[in-house]
């Protein structure tokens, strides 16, 4: 889905579920296999003009079908390519 929403030049997506095995949500059953918690990188020309908060909601909207079915929190770096560090 992130891919076809943004089109990212850079997608890096870590599954940081066993750093939250503690939580409700992980002991629940229904929990999407106890697969909640997620990082995600996310380099795109469509946070062109977007404040930090806007890019997020862009994200979740976009996950909504999977908050609905177990996903619990996502870490977000959401930037345009003109933002990443040069590379000298």
């Amino acid at each position: 889905k992130l891919t076809r929403f943004f089109q990212p030049s850079g997608l890096v997506i870590t599954n940081d579920s066993f750093q939250h095995r503690h939580h409700a949500a992980m002991r629940n059953n229904d929990a999407a296999n106890g697969e909640t918690h997620f990082s995600v990188q996310i380099v795109s020309e469509v946070f062109k003009g977007r404040s930090t908060l806007q890019r997020h909601r862009m994200v979740n909207t976009a996950l909504a079908d999977e908050f609905k079915c177990g996903l619990h929190a996502l870490s977000l770096t959401t930037k345009t390519p003109e933002e990443l560090p040069k590379v000298a």
